[in-house]
């Protein structure tokens, strides 16, 4: 199935997976709204994509701004989200754990995939779909992690239940290992290339994964009409690493 002549909103698309879905897409005959919080970002984004793209702001953590964002849209044949700001506490011991801080770390990924559910699901052509975005922390927790680990692995559930509540339209979510996107520029440019490859050592593909790579999951499960409820894993086997 051919994503030609749809119409395609992503959520988170202004940088990083999101930024590679829309290129996929675009390349595959789709046209895109990309959305995010921050809107001279993802206008710059748009303006590198070509006449296919386009920007808007849209803040997952807002229901109003969902809600008046799609009242004043036309319909969307697909959705996808890859936003996630990773608020709140990714790692840290128990005794420590601010649950206040803890709470923010569900607001963008987890209850924002569900406000955009609840009403981006009415702006949907009738054989549309949603596509969520969670991680491998969910089956590879470590120590100090359980609140990402909690997050991300709702994410799946959530998934699999707004399927059959959804229905017809379809309900999907890919599972990112680690990807190269800006997010690891965080790391020293000196120490990064080091510090990837001792995280990847032991998978079966020992490297990390490229933003164009993991799009391809996100359009398979665009174009796969008979694809429901499902979770697509791109990790280069890192779920199998001892």
């Amino acid at each position: 199935m051919s994503l030609q002549a749809k119409r395609i909103l992503i959520v988170g698309g202004g940088s990083g997976i999101g930024c590679a879905v829309a290129q996929a897409s675009i390349a595959d005959g789709a046209s895109v709204t990309i959305a995010s919080t921050n809107l001279e970002r993802t206008q710059a984004a748009a303006k590198e994509l070509g006449a296919a793209a386009s920007a808007a702001r849209l803040d997952l953590t807002k229901e109003s701004d969902v809600a008046a964002f799609f009242a004043k849209s036309d319909s969307f044949d697909h959705i996808v989200t890859t936003a996630g700001d990773w608020n709140g506490p990714r790692r840290g011991p128990l005794s420590d754990l601010d649950l206040d801080a803890a709470r923010k770390t569900f607001d963008v990924r987890f209850w924002g995939a569900l406000v955009l559910a609840k009403h981006g699901a009415k702006a949907l052509s009738p054989n549309g779909s949603l596509t969520f975005t969670d991680g491998m922390i969910a089956h590879k927790p470590s120590r100090g992690s359980f609140v990402s680990t909690a997050m991300t692995g709702a994410i799946e559930h959530l998934t699999r239940a707004l399927a059959l509540e959804l229905a017809p339209l379809r309900v999907n979510a890919v599972c990112p290992g680690l990807i190269h996107t800006q997010i690891w520029n965080s790391i020293p440019e000196e120490h990064r290339d080091a510090r990837l490859a001792e995280m990847t050592k032991g998978q079966p593909i020992a490297r990390v994964g490229t933003p164009a790579e993991v799009a391809e999951a996100y359009l398979y499960l665009m174009r796969a009409g008979y694809t429901t409820g499902q979770v697509l894993y791109v990790e280069g086997g890192s779920a199998l690493k001892s």
